[in-house]
């Protein structure tokens, strides 16, 4: 095992640490594989992933603060915490608009914007809906899309105009965010799918086929969602059991193909069609059964962040990767992929990179 490289990047008294990982992890032939991990500490979340191209850097969310980590050195470019502009630690999620500006969601602090070494936090009293914030995405004008727990944002660049959507969602809590290439807004959220074409909205749930059934007969969670406003329970176990609750969207991708995927607690992923909605759990190669994220790199293939793990999907073949193949932690929160086609996986404790590199 090869020695981690420390660096002077602090946060929280965490330091940001690199190792050199894949001689650890067994190598398979003509596939990706663990390259390196990024430890941010043992009691550390790594919420959000978001890359950016202009800048060649990833940044990483985690809850203590955020990095932004130099894609060419692996090496940390900046540190952000509450005393840097930071109007709460714990983000979330993290978006980057069509001028360049970095969104930070927070837990309980609203957003954080930043550029050039500049800040500017939202709250309500500003227009945003919640102080709590998930998700972000772009749409086709430019205009930026915010998730949270009491509906979703409209950001409008040229006019710095908040507006809100509440009651035309099936539910407030927005959790993930995406735009087709029709333009088209599509909203995850704790009560099922909402989509918004620019005139109307319209919504699915575990009934119309979000989610798959619950063969393994597990308890229904008694939770809203991974907490409240009193408490925020990063767990979705009852009694130390996995729990089901299949309108509950954790994660939301518009692919290239005009398909939808969702995924959920405890249902698995759910693929749309235009027409219907189909699942995929761990019976047919999900690595589990709680999907936090979803993303689709360069080549087509469908990466899932689970509760057990991450899996590969390449629309015929499934491969999973746990902590036996090199990653930080079972339970992969964000998943990015940078420029060079490499896939990072967020979990507690750090980042793992995985790709074919040396």
């Amino acid at each position: 095992m090869l020695a981690a490289i420390k660096t002077a990047a602090m946060i929280a008294g965490t330091a940001f640490t690199l190792s050199a990982a894949a001689a650890s992890a067994p190598a398979r032939e003509a596939t990706e594989r663990v390259l390196e991990t990024f430890e941010v500490g043992s009691n550390v979340y790594v919420r959000a992933l978001k890359t950016d191209k202009a800048t060649n850097t990833m940044w990483v969310g985690t809850s203590t603060g955020v990095h932004e980590i130099d894609l060419k050195t692996n090496q940390p470019r900046n540190t952000f915490n509450r005393d840097s502009g930071l109007a709460n630690e714990y983000v979330f999620g993290i978006g980057i608009d069509s001028k360049g500006y970095k969104w930070f969601g927070t837990n309980a602090g609203g957003v954080s914007r930043y550029k050039d070494g500049k800040w500017k936090t939202y709250f309500p009293m500003h227009g945003l809906a919640d102080y709590w914030i998930y998700c972000f995405a772009n749409d086709h004008k430019g205009d930026l899309w915010i998730g949270t727990w009491a509906g979703a944002n409209h950001y409008d660049i040229k006019t710095g105009k908040f507006t809100t959507y509440v009651k035309e969602l099936v539910n407030e809590w927005v959790y993930g965010l995406d735009v087709d290439s029709q333009g088209r807004v599509w909203f995850g959220t704790e009560g099922g799918v909402t989509m918004y074409d620019g005139k109307t909205w319209k919504s699915w749930t575990h009934k119309e086929g979000i989610g798959a059934p619950n063969a393994d007969g597990l308890q229904a969670s008694p939770n809203t969602g991974l907490g409240t406003r009193m408490r925020h329970d990063l767990s979705a176990l009852v009694s130390g059991a996995l729990s089901y609750n299949p309108n509950y969207v954790f994660s939301i991708l518009a692919a290239p193909d005009g398909t939808v995927w969702a995924g959920t607690w405890g249902g698995g992923v759910a693929r749309f069609d235009g027409k219907a909605w189909s699942n995929f759990t761990d019976k047919d190669g999900l690595s589990g059964n709680m999907v936090f994220s979803i993303v689709r790199d360069p080549k087509g293939v469908f990466w899932f962040g689970t509760d057990r793990g991450l899996t590969r999907y390449d629309g015929k073949t499934w491969r999973r990767y746990g902590r036996a193949e090199g990653l930080l932690d079972n339970i992969v929160y964000a998943v990015a992929i940078d420029p060079s086609g490499n896939i990072w996986a967020g979990t507690r404790r750090g980042v793992t990179k995985i790709g074919f590199g040396k």
